[in-house]
């Protein structure tokens, strides 16, 4: 995997809390979510980019923080979308 700066600056955080029904953006707007994303910087929970709403990526946008790691069950890849690459 490539290596990107933004990893030296990741603090150890748990995620937040995620209600089995998935995206807590995504329930509250009323609308559906695929697979979710994990802040490694804050640990927030969103949604994925093939997901309509794509709050992890407004997330970045909203925040900066730029490391996320899949949330799925079986998955441990994390990307950096900053850099734009799997870390």
């Amino acid at each position: 995997m490539a290596s990107c700066e933004h990893l030296k600056d990741l603090p150890a955080v748990p995620p937040e809390p995620v209600t089995p029904q998935g995206c807590q953006e995504c329930l509250a707007e009323g609308t559906r979510w695929v697979h979710l994303r994990l802040c490694l910087t804050c640990g927030h929970v969103g949604c994925c980019d093939s997901s309509p709403q794509r709050h992890a990526t407004k997330h970045f946008h909203g925040e900066g923080h730029p490391i996320v790691r899949s949330f799925e069950p079986g998955e441990d890849w994390r990307w950096c979308f900053a850099d734009e690459l799997i870390v």
